[in-house]
């Protein structure tokens, strides 16, 4: 009998989505201190922007996902791409903060349409049993790519175009997202079991159940540390950071101020979770998968707190970016894949949507906070710390959760 492939076509398609998509999300840090500085708003207004559309992108999660599982994937993923670039487009005419905010709310639900809830589920289905875990890490290590590309790009395209152009111009590149969208379409068949089961009872079925409620919970750290970072890390490197030698290797390669070490830092987290989410992957086809992400946690917050504690310098932020990224997304694929593994594949969409909104309202938080405290404080420092909090939270949450799949505790 020859054996499934990993690499198909969806896998493939999957990934190209989740690239385009995380390319631009990525990059809205970059243009924190660009907005601010043309309308002379506080910090925080443009931080409630892009909290707001942290929030939208967690509420529209579910709802994507259960448009899929209802109208098909291809159709879900049409809707968010054109709401993407809609949304992109009318934030580059934006000139109040209200504005602004209320728009990403149709972007955060374009980054809904075209992000993991919907595109993870197809993979997922898609899947053999065997290659299921690994083929979530690999879909979601390219939104990890997506991120090594985005912020450069924004900090290029800014060099070059005022930041309304470059948003314009973002909202093309996510159209093109559409031409993959052939190649995505699952010969995943549900079980009967699954057939019979609403989805209604299945979301009440989930939200009894406490490994469920513990999965939520532990997903919130989680959205509120990579939202925080990705808003407002390259202003906190361009503000805090010590000089960069002008001899120096970052000068060599063209990194000659911190605003540029700023946003090479989202493309190094990016590229060192591409890493980090195919080797999550890998190793949750073989271990158990709560450890992994209780173990995940861990590790972010001795990473996160030996950075706060340290003065910031060049090698610094490099480091922590590089220890950061490779634990970045690889919550992803083991969180989506527990939730597939326990609950099953039929409603995995939308149920992985809830837990994902449990991200975005971490998400949130870590943004609006940034802001709000910087404004406040003149620093991050209390923010960060929160964020080292919720991580140890998560950590210690994920351990009571038990892995068994929902028919065999019926058994």
């Amino acid at each position: 009998m020859t054996k499934p492939a990993l690499f198909t076509p969806i896998l493939i398609a999957g990934c190209v989505i989740l690239l385009l998509n995380f390319a631009l999300r990525a990059s809205f840090g970059v243009f924190q201190l660009p907005i601010a500085t043309e309308f002379g708003w506080p910090r925080a207004e443009f931080s409630l922007a892009i909290a707001i559309q942290n929030l939208a992108w967690g509420i529209g999660q579910p709802i994507f996902g259960a448009l899929a599982e209802k109208m098909g994937d291809r159709m879900a993923i049409v809707l968010g791409a054109v709401l993407y670039a809609l949304g992109l487009v009318l934030t580059s005419i934006a000139t109040t903060p209200a504005q602004m905010q209320m728009l990403e709310v149709v972007v955060g639900f374009g980054i809904a349409g075209t992000g993991f809830g919907v595109v993870l589920a197809v993979v997922g289905r898609a899947s053999a049993p065997e290659h299921r875990s690994l083929a979530l890490g690999i879909a979601t290590a390219a939104g990890s790519a997506g991120q090594v590309v985005g912020a450069p790009l924004a900090e290029i395209l800014l060099s070059f175009y005022p930041w309304q152009t470059v948003f314009v111009i973002f909202g093309g590149i996510i159209l093109c997202s559409l031409l993959a969208l052939p190649f995505l379409k699952s010969d995943h068949v549900a079980s009967r079991a699954e057939l019979e089961e609403s989805l209604g009872a299945v979301l009440k079925k989930a939200f009894t159940d406490p490994s469920y409620i513990m999965i939520f919970l532990g997903f919130f750290s989680c959205g509120y540390q990579l939202a925080f970072i990705t808003a407002h890390f390259p202003a906190f490197v361009t503000e805090m950071c010590g000089p960069i030698d002008p001899n120096g290797m970052l000068a060599a390669i063209g990194i000659t101020t911190t605003s540029g070490l700023g946003a090479a830092s989202i493309a190094v987290i990016g590229l060192a979770n591409i890493a980090g989410t195919i080797w999550a992957g890998a190793l949750g086809k073989k271990y158990s998968k709560k450890y992994l992400l209780a173990g995940i946690y861990v590790l972010r917050t001795v990473v996160a707190a030996a950075f706060i504690l340290t003065p910031m310098t060049p090698a610094t932020v490099l480091l922590f970016s590089l220890a950061m990224g490779s634990l970045w997304l690889a919550t992803v694929p083991l969180t989506s894949g527990l939730v597939a593994h326990i609950f099953g594949l039929r409603y995995m969409g939308t149920l992985y949507g809830f837990v994902f909104l449990s991200h975005q309202i971490g998400g949130f938080l870590g943004v609006w906070l940034g802001g709000k405290m910087y404004d406040l404080t003149g620093g991050y420092t209390l923010v960060w710390w929160i964020g080292v909090g919720v991580g140890a939270f998560s950590a210690l949450v994920h351990l009571p959760i038990r892995e068994a799949p929902w028919a065999a505790k019926a058994a």
